[in-house]
């Protein structure tokens, strides 16, 4: 991190809502296959809240069980991040919900948008302002509940997408471990290949908008599929190439779990045997900005990543934004 105090995640922490929606539920739904879906996207099932949650209430469960991990007190956190393309509403913030709801009264609160690229924005966002001494622990939380924003009638959308929520705290380290170093990237000439139209100041909730069916997430797939294996290996090579490491210095690699092809195409790109991926797709669906947090909390619980190992984490997602983090555990 060009000679800063180096940050490390120090605790980690997932939840799933208990509700699984299998492809076949989908079946019964739309006009699509429990083979179609695992073919062209690897999925199996997803999960989805129920009625009475939110995403603060994914994020709220998360968050607690990264404190848990890291065993640290709520009190003792200052900085909290929620990346997030689905809040609770337009304002107040999720993450100043989610500081009331774990009691944590002294910590800053706020959320960020950028996607499926969200969780990583956001780490290197509470990376830099850790490593300028201003805060001290951080809980960045990636919380989605897609499931509300999903067209049920668009065969080709409601297959992918789950709710869920990831989170990491994070804090100063004086070892040589911890967050090395972020490559980040945006370009909102692609703004229209992913977007939910309706619901913000450019065309407010009404009857009209509602009627049209604009209040859900649209996808322009086949542009959407090339930019991210383009990106995301691009991604993964640079945040390397700064931190002075290669391909094979790799132990993880933890990419946006959007699509199983685009994930093997990555792979394949990089020269990455398919062992080194962390791949929880087909029990979870694309989860948005939670995906990463999930999947890498997840690998922590199943002991699959060890002192020493080196992570790379690699996004894509609507703006278009991007991104990449190298992290030695």
């Amino acid at each position: 991190m060009h000679g800063q105090i180096r940050t490390a995640v120090v605790g980690t922490g997932s939840y799933l809502p208990e509700k699984v929606l299998t492809n076949a539920d989908l079946e019964r739904m739309v006009d699509t296959t429990d083979e179609w879906i695992q073919t062209r996207t690897g999925i199996k099932e997803r999960h989805i809240a129920s009625p009475d949650e939110a995403t603060s209430d994914l994020a709220t469960q998360a968050a607690s069980r990264a404190l848990e991990s890291a065993n640290v007190e709520a009190g003792e956190v200052d900085l909290i991040i929620v990346a997030t393309c689905t809040p609770d509403m337009l304002l107040p913030a999720t993450a100043c919900i989610v500081q009331h709801n774990i009691k944590a009264h002294k910590a800053v609160a706020f959320d960020l948008e950028a996607a499926c690229s969200g969780f990583i924005y956001a780490l290197s966002v509470a990376s830099n302002l850790i490593s300028s001494g201003i805060y001290h622990t951080a809980l960045i939380i990636g919380a989605e509940t897609f499931s509300r924003f999903i067209d049920w009638k668009d065969r080709s959308t409601c297959v992918l997408l789950g709710d869920g929520a990831g989170a990491v705290v994070l804090r100063a380290t004086p070892k040589s471990n911890g967050l090395l170093d972020f490559y980040l990237g945006a370009d909102g000439g692609g703004a229209e290949y992913m977007k939910i139209p309706a619901g913000g100041s450019r065309l407010p909730a009404n009857h009209d908008v509602i009627n049209q069916r604009l209040h859900y997430f649209q996808m322009r797939g086949n542009e959407t599929f090339k930019a991210a294996i383009k990106l995301m290996s691009y991604s993964t090579k640079r945040v390397l190439k700064q931190s002075g490491l290669s391909i094979a210095d790799v132990d993880y690699l933890i990419p946006h779990q959007a699509n199983v092809r685009i994930m093997e195409a990555v792979a394949k790109r990089l020269s990455l045997p398919l062992d080194k991926i962390i791949i929880n797709i087909q029990s979870c669906g694309n989860t948005s900005a939670a995906t990463i947090p999930i999947a890498l909390d997840q690998a922590v619980q199943e002991g699959k990543i060890a002192d020493g190992n080196l992570i790379v984490l690699v996004s894509f997602g609507a703006g278009l934004t991007w991104g990449a983090c190298a992290i030695k555990w």
